[in-house]
């Protein structure tokens, strides 16, 4: 008979899957909240409840006058409090988490051929946990929907760093990341495009000038407008700041 205290280590789980699902659309029937549910061995509405009481902590929702359960555990603030924020060790020890429950290692739930040995081994794994979590939580947040156009194929959807991830400590944050198109993706990492701190999208001129010669329309339609807004994880302010002043080829109009 399953406990009904929730462990440390489930709770973790739970705040895993409250950063990779909408939260507007968590319900007991979501296929990755029954997934999750499955692999702890909670019911869906279990965990369900769990993600609503995420919810109310999270700031960017209270902003956005949403509200989650009102009653929750102590735990689960603890946990929030130690991870929100401290987005790599979520990841790893998350998924750590998840792996265990399954009977795995978290190398076994990484399709990486070859591992090499040692220090290199254990940097491989957490890097490519830290961004599978990225990814996620980055194209959940926006509902599988690119932000500039607003395509909903997810094979072209890509989880782009807003700061790159070679650059910036926070590569795991999902507050650093935007969903854009793989066409966008690349202008925007080539600084053919950015997202100004008010959520504008500006395209340079560069790409403005070569699509008035060629009476192109794949980014100056777009040019000035506004991007969509996640549910959650809004892009921070200070990283869009620092893409728009510094990532830019030839200066916007």
């Amino acid at each position: 008979m399953t406990n009904n205290n929730w462990s440390r280590e489930e709770t973790i789980v739970a705040f895993n899957v409250y950063c990779k699902i909408p939260f507007k659309n968590s319900s007991k029937t979501h296929p990755t909240v029954i997934k999750y549910a499955h692999i702890i061995g909670r019911s869906p509405s279990a965990l369900n409840m769990k993600i609503g009481n995420f919810g109310r902590l999270d700031p960017e929702l209270k902003k956005r006058g949403i509200s989650g359960l009102v009653n929750g555990s102590k735990l689960e603030e603890i946990v929030w409090n130690e991870f929100h924020g401290n987005w790599d060790d979520l990841a790893f020890e998350s998924e750590k988490i998840i792996a265990e429950f399954q009977g795995n290692s978290i190398e076994g739930i990484i399709n990486i051929e070859d591992f090499p040995e040692g220090k290199d081994k254990l940097r491989l794994v957490k890097t490519r946990v830290n961004q599978s979590f990225f990814r996620s939580s980055v194209l959940s947040a926006y509902n599988l929907t690119c932000c500039i156009t607003g395509l909903k194929i997810p094979e072209l959807l890509i989880a782009s760093h807003i700061i790159p991830w070679r650059d910036d400590k926070e590569r795991t944050n999902p507050q650093n990341g935007v969903c854009l198109n793989s066409l966008h993706d690349k202008a925007f990492d080539k600084g053919l495009l950015s997202i100004s701190p008010d959520y504008t999208i500006a395209i340079s001129r560069y790409i403005l000038d070569y699509e008035m010669k060629e009476d192109k329309l794949y980014f100056s339609h777009f040019n000035n407008k506004k991007m969509s807004l996640p549910d959650k994880f809004f892009p921070k302010r200070e990283f869009l700041e620092h893409h728009y002043s510094n990532y830019i080829k030839n200066g916007y109009n």
